[in-house]
């Protein structure tokens, strides 16, 4: 049945049907994959568990403020001190900035001191002063973002006085310009690295287009469909998603391609006619590709048991990401190769009935240099990846600091910096505790005696619930600040019990931190065990399942340990996200085990005309090639996260490139290989394909397959 369909796909007239409505329906969806920008949710309350404290405080604070409210401060830093020139400046400032829509609530030295303000505007040595205001744009904050800081660029410059757009306000607009602006230019340098590497893989100038083309096909369909789903689905998608479904569709689609490009030329070389040819090869490499992309989908899946609504959301948006580019990768990529013909390939043009180039090359070697001692080969490299995996003992998992949240410096993390080192508080980001209004003394005597707060006061009470606020003494994203959240909210429990509530920047950040700590403990072994299922269902097996997930782990270990060194001695950022464990280790299972898929499956396929141990040495000579070209094209899309100016893809980029780079180069290729020719037929247990798969190798036993008769396949294709 296979056969007949991989057939229909590709038939003389059917190719141009399958063409035809490809490219209607990405037509029609790619009109709205320029609008998913529009229905982006980057607030970051909706990155909450709706069992967070904060989540619940949210709720209490409609009495008081608006949930759009963003507070913002202007820090202004003059090393000879500001004069009453430039205090006078700040002043003037403050009634042009009340002319801008959205923007309330200006507060300028002066003006703090005629509404009786404890906290100080200008600092002691006179350096620095602070102008706050709060902004409001309802849920088009994240767009109007970029555009207000240029503008507050341009209103609050004073000659020989630095400027800075800090708070909340601030580091929402860093991060809004970070990620529209880097959308289009990650796009851009992933498919130029993309595009130069199937140069060199192919040395061809024309068949680097039909992978690039049906990769671009893929993400503009996924890209209108989440569109649609974000917008009347509820499906969440933030700045976050976007850009690793951008990376991920176009690296796991040009895999897809490098497979199937390389079955079918091999099959074009036993088959005159190139129809019948792409029948075979579509036959061949679709059950691989399928297991492949439901393998990553499936793990990706995994992520909706997070508690952190972002990690949530990312999950079945790129698992979409991931279907749809197989869809689009088994039916346009066919469709064009076939209708191009044989000349795509030129000038290296697959002949009817020439030699198989693999038979001889470098991976066919690699597997007869393993054959004579696998054993020694698996248990030495078995160590040296477990030696590797020490590295993780480098890094910091706790969470980035503000000051190391990017790679380039930003107003925003500078002037925070600048207000902490002179002795200015933050108000833009206050501790702020709801409380019933009986119990609101008691909790601002209890909060009072924390250290790392500062003026804890009753601001408001509405329907019996009051809203107590403190501003920070330290940097909303340090440990100092986040003990002094927990030690807030041990204080107000004792005295006024569950019903008080703590929520601002600093308990938000420490609420992600919680639940994406969780979910790393409850989704890695989920994602392990719907792999392992998958594994046993695609290979009909138990021990080779289990040996494959344990080889994959190793080299999870061991891409992490090389990355706490990196991240330590070269990059010297030795934080790390929260969720830099669960995202790294969902990506490198779910996008590693393709190349043991892709490896096994075609053992399996020849194990049974030549036995498991041969097959080894067949399979890693036929599929080495494409699967170290599938490996690199991989490695170098993630690897262009790092080209983001932000420490969380930097470090998610790298390591994803190394694990897949190890698993590509060591894993696959030395350690699968060695074992399987270790333990010969064993490792298809308790399945009887290969009973009599334990003997040695036989000596100069053949790399590939001999051509098959194409009359007999012929005949084949039509049963």
């Amino acid at each position: 049945m296979h056969r007949q369909i991989a057939g229909k796909l590709t038939g003389r007239i059917s190719k141009w049907v399958v063409l035809v409505a490809v490219l209607l329906v990405a037509g029609i969806m790619s009109g709205f994959a320029g609008k998913l920008t529009d229905v982006q949710n980057n607030e970051t309350e909706s990155w909450l568990p709706d069992s967070a404290e904060s989540t619940r405080a949210f709720e209490k604070l409609e009495a008081f403020q608006d949930p759009y409210d963003v507070g913002t401060t202007v820090v202004y830093y003059k090393q000879a001190g500001l004069d009453e020139t430039d205090l006078a400046a700040i002043e003037a400032q403050a009634t042009e900035l009340e002319g801008i829509e959205g923007v309330t609530e200006v507060l300028t030295p002066q003006r703090a001191r005629a509404a009786g303000v404890p906290a100080p505007f200008v600092s002691e040595d006179g350096q620095v002063a602070k102008l706050q205001f709060t902004v409001n744009y309802g849920d088009k904050l994240w767009e109007e973002l970029p555009d207000l800081k240029d503008r507050l660029d341009e209103i609050t410059a004073i000659d020989g006085v630095d400027t800075y757009l800090a708070g909340a306000g601030g580091q929402s607009a860093d991060a809004a310009t970070i990620f529209t602006s880097f959308d289009g230019k990650l796009l851009m340098f992933t498919l130029g690295v993309v595009v130069l590497i199937l140069l060199v893989s192919y040395r061809s100038p024309l068949l680097w287009a039909l992978p690039i083309i049906s990769a671009g096909v893929g993400l503009m369909t996924t890209m209108g469909l989440l569109y649609f789903l974000a917008k009347y689905a509820g499906l969440t998608v933030n700045g976050q998603t976007q850009f690793i479904l951008t990376v991920l569709v176009i690296g796991a689609g040009t895999d897809y391609a490098l497979l199937l490009v390389a079955r079918y030329r091999e099959e074009l070389r036993r088959h005159e006619d190139r129809h019948e040819a792409m029948a075979f090869a579509l036959h061949r490499a679709a059950p691989a590709i399928l297991a492949s992309a439901a393998t990553v989908v499936v793990g990706l899946l995994c992520l909706t048991f997070a508690e952190l609504n972002s990690t949530a959301g990312m999950g079945p948006a790129n698992a979409i990401g991931v279907a749809v580019t197989f869809v689009v990768m088994v039916t346009l990529l066919p469709a064009l190769l076939v209708i191009c013909g044989r000349w795509v390939f030129w000038p290296l043009v697959p002949r009817f009935g020439s030699e198989e180039p693999t038979a001889s090359g470098l991976w066919a070697r690699v597997g007869r240099g393993i054959a004579p001692r696998p054993r020694m080969v698996w248990i030495g490299t078995t160590v040296v990846l477990g030696v590797l995996c020490l590295g993780f003992l480098r890094l910091d998992t706790s969470g980035i600091p503000s000051e190391e949240q990017y790679t380039t410096e930003q107003d925003s993390v500078t002037g925070q910096t600048i207000l902490i080192e002179h002795g200015l508080v933050d108000a833009s980001t206050p501790v702020q505790v709801v409380a019933d209004e009986d119990g609101a003394e008691a909790v601002v005597a209890a909060m009072s005696e924390v250290e790392g707060i500062a003026d804890p006061v009753v601001v408001g009470t509405q329907d019996g619930v009051s809203l107590i606020v403190a501003e920070l003494t330290s940097d909303p994203y340090s440990d100092a600040a986040f003990e002094a959240v927990e030690d807030v909210r041990a204080a107000t429990h004792d005295v006024a019990g569950a019903d008080a509530l703590t929520t601002g920047m600093s308990a938000v950040t420490l609420d992600v931190e919680e639940a994406a700590a969780r979910d790393n403990l409850v989704i890695i072994p989920i994602v392990l065990l719907a792999v392992l299922l998958i594994l046993i269902g695609l290979l009909r097996s138990l021990l080779s399942p289990l040996i494959l997930i344990g080889t994959v782990i190793v080299s999870f270990g061991a891409a992490l340990g090389i990355s706490g060194l990196v991240f330590d001695f070269i990059y010297g950022h030795e934080h790390t996200d929260t969720g830099y464990p669960l995202f790294t280790f969902v990506f490198l299972v779910a996008l590693g085990i393709d190349y043991n898929i892709f490896l096994m499956t075609r053992v399996r396929e020849e194990t049974v005309a030549h036995g498991t141990r041969r097959a080894s040495v067949i399979a890693l000579s036929s599929t080495g090639g494409v699967i170290t070209s599938a490996g690199v094209v991989l490695a170098a899309t993630f690897a262009m996260l790092a080209t983001m100016p932000m420490t969380f893809t930097l470090q998610l980029g790298t390591t994803i490139a190394l694990g897949v780079l190890l698993d590509t180069m060591i894993v696959r290729s030395v350690l699968v290989t060695a074992i399987n020719l270790d333990l010969g037929g064993r490792i298809w247990w308790p399945s009887r394909l290969d009973r009599g798969g334990a003997g040695p190798t036989p000596p100069g036993a053949q790399a590939v397959p001999q051509p098959r008769q194409p009359g007999k396949e012929s005949a084949e294709l039509t049963h």
